[in-house]
């Protein structure tokens, strides 16, 4: 009987495949990037606000609630971008390495990852389109919209890009991980093991039995008369 083992597949990669982990590096790099461009902003956006807020006549309790409002969200946002980038680019090492496990769990985040860059993206074009008129009391609509204000002119695209990018990364990644290119790679292989050899050695030859001695008699046959 001979016994078989599990291998890693040992047929070539798939371009789709190679395109797909590619991907998924390039967007955990992608958002690393955008979280510290993000904190680095937020610090310029915040002191515009202070100053313009003070001219709306607001309290400095509801200046400091927005201020720490912008301050938590970018935080928010980073710290999802730093476990959301780590997890992209292992499992894109994982898909080059062909762990069916990874391309299962591609699939699960690349769904969460088309939601929330779609909600992302449904965010930006609000807040681009929209004033932040959430309350009747005028100096509370004045004291938002400059907030909105503060931000550079290149947040709003910058964001949007990075949102539209993550919906569209993300489709693609599932698809071409879905395609059947894709599946003989992430196919565990059985090959035959060839049999041990006995460790034993062969038993020896048995020797046979000396034949018996035949010895000379003196017995004569008697004479015929």
């Amino acid at each position: 009987m001979t016994d078989a083992s599990i291998i890693e597949p040992t047929r070539p990669r798939p371009a789709t495949v190679t395109a797909a982990a590619a991907i998924m590096i390039f967007m955990g790099a992608a958002g690393l990037v955008n979280a510290v461009v993000g904190l680095a902003a937020i610090g310029g956006v915040v002191d515009r606000f202070r100053e313009a807020a003070q001219a709306t006549g607001a309290s400095d309790s509801d200046i400091d609630g927005l201020a720490g409002l912008a301050w938590g969200t970018v935080i928010a946002g980073a710290v999802l971008a730093v476990l959301f980038g780590g997890l992209l680019i292992a499992l894109g090492v994982g898909n080059l390495r062909g762990r069916n496990g990874a391309r299962i769990a591609t699939w699960i985040v690349s769904g969460l990852g088309l939601f929330c860059g779609c909600c992302g993206l449904l965010a930006v074009v609000s807040q681009s389109a929209l004033t932040w008129n959430v309350s009747t009391d005028s100096r509370t609509e004045d004291l938002t919209q400059a907030l909105t204000d503060a931000y550079p002119g290149w947040w709003i695209g910058l964001n949007g890009v990075v949102s539209a990018g993550q919906a569209l990364g993300y489709l693609v990644v599932a698809l071409l991980l879905a395609l059947p290119a894709s599946h003989p790679y992430f196919r565990r292989q059985v090959e035959p093991v060839a049999p041990t050899p006995p460790t034993t050695a062969p038993p020896l030859p048995v020797t046979p039995p000396p034949l018996p001695e035949v010895r000379n008699s003196d017995w004569q046959p008697p004479e015929r008369p």
